[in-house]
């Protein structure tokens, strides 16, 4: 089943990391919650723990390129949880695939990052999250990318310093 739906995720998720055992619809939304508790509130343990232990779990974004294992998904929230970026997104406006055992979250993340030196600059990155239910909603892939090539190169310099 293919659903548009309007929740939203951002500075004010919740974590729900025990709701996200539960098999079905709620359990996929409380993990998709949870991940934008961890990436807000810059919680490591939380957001790595909602993904697969993987080797090919897969992540994609304009700051760490392709990334594959669990391992690689944490050493890049690491390094951006301990800069002194400061990241607040909200995800929405997400066509949602539900798939059985598995659902793909596709939308937008509209936020800002606001760096010392730069100040506040807005974000907008399409999105698209799949997770697998295995016992618990863990994700398994991510794919985020910024369409605006000048916004993208400000955006990794700002990470990167």
């Amino acid at each position: 089943m293919i659903e548009l739906v309007d929740y939203e995720f951002g500075p004010a998720a919740r974590s729900r990391a025990a709701e996200a055992r539960l098999p079905g619809r709620a359990g996929a939304l409380a993990a998709l919650e949870t991940f934008y508790y961890a990436l807000n509130g810059k919680d490591l343990e939380t957001l790595v723990e909602g993904w697969a232990d993987d080797a090919l779990v897969q992540l994609n974004n304009p700051i760490g390129g392709i990334l594959r294992s669990r391992q690689a998904v944490r050493e890049l929230y690491e390094r951006v949880f301990a800069g002194s970026l400061d990241v607040q997104v909200t995800f929405g406006d997400a066509a949602t695939y539900w798939l059985g055992e598995s659902v793909v979250f596709a939308g937008r993340e509209v936020g800002t990052y606001r760096h010392p030196e730069l100040g506040e600059r807005p974000l907008r990155i399409r999105t698209t999250r799949i997770f697998r239910y295995a016992g618990t909603w863990q994700q398994v892939h991510h794919h985020g990318s910024i369409d605006d090539a000048d916004v993208l190169a400000a955006y990794q310099q700002a990470v990167r310093g």
